[in-house]
């Protein structure tokens, strides 16, 4: 028989964060368990990555939330509040605790994403409910000794979710007041025929975690370990514990523990990845999207390069054409050239486009780009490739003032239930939790701040690193004990989620409503979010967009209006002149301030070396500034200052790399 614990929280946890979910499965595979829940507080934020390991490691992963259910109605704002878990037995499950825990946010969120009753019978088919912890109704009834709330709370709980599908909840952490509450649990089990199930209420995996568990809690909560009001998980009981324990724990229920192995079996959900949701983008009567699209691009070629394209140019958009649409983007691209129209229509800012997008001519004809591909030899390929089936990345630069048009554009259109911005999270890195565990314990400012400092500030750097790389912090760390102790919780709380935010450009726009593929929540100011990171929304298939506010381009707007504004001349910033002698000798004087990529310390001196005579120089320049390619560098400066000691293995290699001066540089896409 297997044992599953059906009480993993993520919430004051040491379990966030996918590194910290891999110690998890390890430790439920050490155990001898097939089987674990997620039941995070009021969220599902972890269910995608938790997912995705127990599915690696070969451990049935169970998918659920512990919601806040409140007494009354979700829209009057009242703090009282219950808890309640609910699992997903099915497909159907999950899709509803979405869209149970979606309401929690954008209809009941009052200190905490709360719902009620009305929208548990709404979505309550396909899940299973437990009555939760000493927060659940049924417990806060028995804990005032109120047994018949708690009876009546049990059976409106069971008619809401049906016979067979709600479950009296046995936890036992070591208090006092659980005793009494599985006392009344048992009465109410035998009285009612409502079947029971015992937990463990699980926020951190070892028993040795406690420490820093309770760390965490004055962490979030903004208290001090030696704070006397303060929130407390008493007792160390709160870790993944074995089926040997929970035996020993609950002797007098092993109906409720075979309830556990039998509440897992039910549960199976399978959740879809790389399956694609793109929306379809409504074509004029006559046309269906390939043969929109098609037209599109002809007539944008022959705006390209004339009334009579080379035959070449023409193959080239042909092919193109059909691998968009046999790799089922043809929707995609419509999107996008629809939403860049409309910003240029209105004039808003557009960059030309940046990275491999720039290699496609569908996308040059269809203006989303205004870089010739062919012009810079750049690879359609490196953007869409049917041997690496991945979505399309079409990262597009707005005005930094007027973006938000653009999205209103778009949720207009699609609707603002399908159209909604991404969560990110900020995390503790190495020095903010060195800084954040220093409070905690009342260890002298200075001395947190100068062991801080220790941590070379490097990018992704972490306390482990930090120890091998910096003798001083190592040093204090082998000789000052309190150092030690600092330096052990931190590394333990490392890398955990600190906060969440909108992500600042991406947005995701779905087939339907975003709550049928995703969780939504809400920022603090009301903005709704997906609760899935951007790199998941792309696994799930969903069309993730980067709306990027780039403040260059609303500096190059104002600078085109007030030109015509002084002088009366128009320029159009699509079609300045590209070999203007005195823009290369500013560059080559290292006169680069405000100009994107060149404008770092390095770059600066750079450009002085290398004396750019030509675009080209620019983008070789651009791809050689980075680690390892930098080596290269000397050899393209004596190249292209002296043609004649060019040399090349063979012949065949001339036409290839005569325009880097014979060195192998891979020629990116250029940036706005």
């Amino acid at each position: 028989m297997s044992f599953t614990h059906l009480h993993l929280h993520t919430e004051y946890s040491l379990l966030d964060g996918s590194s910290k979910i891999k110690e998890l499965a390890k430790r439920v595979k050490e155990l001898g368990m097939d089987s674990v829940a997620i039941t995070d507080h009021g969220v599902m934020y972890g269910v995608i990555d938790f997912y995705k390991v127990c599915k690696a490691e070969g451990i049935k992963p169970i998918i659920g939330c512990e919601v806040y259910v409140t007494g009354g109605s979700r829209h009057v704002k009242e703090t009282g509040y219950y808890h309640l878990v609910l699992l997903a037995e099915n497909n159907t499950g999950y899709h509803n605790l979405m869209k149970i825990v979606t309401r929690g946010f954008t209809e009941g969120f009052y200190y905490k994403p709360r719902v009620d009753y009305e929208v548990l019978e709404t979505y309550s088919e396909g899940i299973i409910a437990l009555s939760a912890c000493l927060a659940g109704e049924v417990a806060v009834h028995l804990r005032k000794e109120d047994y018949e709330g708690a009876k009546e709370a049990a059976l409106h709980l069971q008619s809401v979710f049906g016979k067979g599908n709600f479950f009296l909840e046995l936890q036992d952490h070591g208090l006092r007041e659980q005793t009494i509450v599985n006392t009344g649990i048992m009465k109410l089990s035998k009285e009612l025929q409502i079947p029971m199930v015992a937990t463990n209420d699980s926020h951190y995996i070892l028993e040795e975690d406690a420490e820093a568990h309770d760390i965490l809690l004055c962490i979030q909560t903004g208290k001090k370990l030696t704070d006397e009001d303060r929130m407390r998980y008493e007792g160390g009981q709160y870790y993944v514990k074995s089926e040997e324990e929970m035996r020993r724990l609950f002797p007098y229920a092993s109906e409720a523990i075979e309830n556990t192995h039998k509440i897992a079996q039910r549960c199976n959900v399978e959740i879809e990845f790389g399956v694609q949701k793109v929306p379809k983008f409504d074509v004029p009567d006559g046309y269906d999207a390939f043969s929109y699209l098609s037209m599109l691009c002809r007539k944008g070629l022959i705006k390209r390069y004339g009334e009579d394209p080379n035959p070449e140019l023409a193959d080239r958009l042909e092919f193109e054409l059909n691998t968009i649409k046999n790799m089922g983007y043809v929707d995609y691209f419509l999107i996008v050239w629809d939403f860049i129209r409309y910003a240029k229509d209105h004039g808003i800012a557009v960059g030309p486009g940046r990275g491999s997008a720039a290699g496609s001519i569908v996308s040059y004809c269809l203006e989303i780009t205004n870089i010739d591909p062919i012009r810079y030899q750049l690879l359609f390929e490196r953007f869409l490739n049917p041997e690496r089936v991945s979505m399309p990345d079409i990262d597009v630069d707005f005005c930094y003032e007027r973006r938000q048009e653009v999205i209103d554009y778009v949720v207009e259109k699609y609707g603002k239930d399908q159209v909604v911005q991404i969560v990110t999270f900020g995390t503790m890195a190495a020095r903010m939790v060195i800084r954040d565990v220093g409070r905690v314990l009342d260890i002298p400012y200075a001395k947190v701040d100068s062991i801080a400092k220790m941590v070379p500030n490097e990018l992704n750097i972490t306390i482990d690193k930090a120890l091998k790389m910096s003798s001083d912090l190592r040093a204090v760390y082998d000789t000052d004990e309190e150092v030690k102790y600092l330096i052990d919780m931190s590394l333990r709380l490392e890398g955990l989620p600190r906060h969440s935010s909108m992500h600042a450009a991406g947005v995701v726009i779905g087939q339907k409503a975003l709550d049928e593929y995703v969780p939504l929540s809400c920022t603090s100011d009301g903005a709704v979010t997906t609760q899935f990171t951007m790199t998941t929304i792309e696994e799930l298939g969903l069309l993730k967009m980067d709306f990027l506010g780039l403040r260059t381009l609303t500096v190059i707007q104002d600078a085109v209006s007030l030109i015509k504004k002084n002088t009366g001349k128009d320029i159009d910033i699509d079609y300045l002149e590209m070999n203007d002698p005195g823009v290369f000798e500013m560059i080559g004087q290292g006169k680069t301030e405000g100009v994107f990529q060149l404008e770092s310390s390095g770059m600066k001196s750079f450009m002085k070396e290398l004396k750019p005579h030509n675009l080209e120089d620019i983008i070789a320049g651009i791809s050689l500034y980075r680690p390892g390619p930098m080596d290269f560098i000397p050899k393209y400066i004596q190249g292209k200052n002296h043609p004649e000691t060019i040399t090349y293995d063979c012949p065949e290699l001339e036409e290839i790399l005569a325009p880097t001066y014979g060195c192998i540089v891979y020629q990116g896409a250029t940036r706005s």
